[in-house]
């Protein structure tokens, strides 16, 4: 599952709304392109963006940002807000916009949709925000009478391959996303489906990315401090940490004095059995066969956390020892101290 960061601009600054009400928005970052290239330094690949002021006007106020920050941050830009017309499209296509999303104008013009799926395949999104599981058009400031899971199967119909879908009532209270009606869109359409609005810590992505979508859009959540950008990238695509080898060392520390238990190595198999049963598993290299720490001495590692290296080639994982970690008795693997 991706993270795309999100920045909205609204009369060129970031700002952030709660549940998508215009007089609740204040700024929650200086500059937008350094903004923008600090997510990229996080690991981030994608970041979301929303011209407020186009929300509501239907014009491009903000276009130099969005451009910009296509130009300068290497992250590629996935917009949204006033874009309404093939002209729009145009513009921000030819001016390195990556992917741009139709909102209400999917609602109220769906023959748009359907000329630039055309014209533009999947750079085409469309976002489905909904209040009560009713779609919601102009900024959020008009609900129709559409359900959104019939939306949804009304977009596929029309080749739309990725959908962005908010539930109102849950954007910027980080109290967590609508995983219900996420399930329920999930199961009933097969476009990309990227989660927005609530989204508040590592255990909203873990649940998230079971649910098997495309993408989670984060902002409050990180300007907030609640959600750690780097952190989130690697819980929501556990698979990147196997990019350079098949094992990743591992270090075991005692979480309660720092000490070095132990090192180990995992796999991806291991790795999820160690997040699904919180007790470590490992992947011996010289027998070619899964073990579990504490399994025949009794001596179980009980997980408190697990980090990645800034390279994600190595782990940390941070435990509470039963007993001895080391087949010798001792506490520690690491005792035959040679040089101080």
């Amino acid at each position: 599952m991706l993270i795309f960061p999100a920045i909205d601009i609204k009369d060129g600054k970031c700002v952030r709304l709660y549940k998508g009400d215009f007089s609740t928005v204040h700024q929650v970052a200086e500059n937008p392109l350094s903004t923008a290239c600090a997510f990229f330094d996080s690991g981030a690949e994608w970041i979301h963006m929303v011209d407020l002021d186009g929300a509501r006007t239907g014009q491009r106020k903000n276009s130099s940002i969005f451009i910009e920050i296509a130009k300068k941050s290497r992250l590629k830009v996935q917009l949204g807000g006033g874009i309404r017309d093939m002209e729009t499209l145009e513009y921000y296509f030819s001016h390195g916009i990556s992917r741009c999303i139709l909102g209400s104008a999917a609602v109220k013009n769906p023959d748009l949709v359907r000329s630039a799926v055309k014209a533009y395949g999947d750079k085409i999104a469309v976002g489905i925000d909904a209040v009560d599981g009713m779609v919601a058009a102009e900024g959020w400031l008009e609900i129709s009478s559409m359900p959104y899971i019939e939306m949804a199967k009304q977009m596929e119909g029309f080749g739309v391959k990725t959908l962005i879908f908010t539930d109102i009532s849950k954007d910027g209270t980080l109290e967590g996303p609508n995983f219900e009606q996420l399930r329920a869109l999930s199961e009933a359409v097969s476009c990309n489906i990227i989660a927005s609005g609530g989204i508040r810590d590592l255990s909203n992505i873990r649940t998230l990315a079971q649910l098997n979508l495309y993408g989670a859009i984060c902002g409050k959540s990180i300007y907030s401090g609640t959600l750690n950008l780097p952190s989130a990238i690697v819980t929501a695509d556990i698979d990147r940490l196997f990019k350079k080898s098949d094992l990743i060392p591992t270090i075991v520390q005692e979480d309660s004095t720092g000490e070095v238990l132990m090192l180990a190595y995992m796999n991806r198999t291991s790795l999820k059995r160690t997040i699904q049963t919180g007790k470590t598993w490992f992947w011996s290299r010289s027998r070619q066969q899964y073990w579990n720490k504490g399994e025949t001495s009794g001596n179980f590692q009980h997980v408190v956390s697990i980090s990645a290296d800034c390279d994600d080639d190595t782990l940390l994982v941070r435990v509470i020892q039963d007993g001895a970690a080391c087949h010798t008795g001792a506490h520690s693997c690491f005792f035959k101290e040679f040089y101080k």
